[in-house]
């Protein structure tokens, strides 16, 4: 009988975005993601976000980093949880220049130029 060679796990697409975040408001904003919710938490790993960082200077200026098999289906899950339409709400006064877009759909996707694996 024919083994079934083991089934390989999904590529991940590197993501990288950028955000302002109002400098009145940096200690809050690290103050909330020392805390993020766990059913958030949960929500982003069961929609495709790995690998998840943020990085955040003293300008405002916000440096986010993440894996998904498919950015698209990783947004459009997140769309369809409450816990998320929750903490868009919640963040989105701590950013600068969203024109009325949550902060996962206004952030500036940069372009991959380089790569060492």
């Amino acid at each position: 009988m024919p083994s079934t060679p083991p089934s390989t796990p999904p590529q991940q697409h590197r993501v990288c975005f950028l955000l302002r975040v109002k400098t009145e408001h940096l200690v809050e904003y690290k103050a909330r993601h020392a805390q993020v919710w766990p059913d958030m938490l949960q929500a982003l790993r069961e929609t495709g976000w790995h690998n998840y960082s943020l990085f955040l200077g003293e300008d405002g200026l916000l440096v986010g980093y993440f894996e998904t098999p498919d950015l698209l289906a990783a947004q459009t899950g997140m769309q369809q949880r409450e816990v998320n339409a929750r903490w868009q709400a919640e963040m989105a006064p701590f950013f600068e220049a969203l024109d009325g877009k949550a902060p996962d759909q206004g952030f500036f996707q940069l372009e991959e130029v380089f790569h060492l694996d």
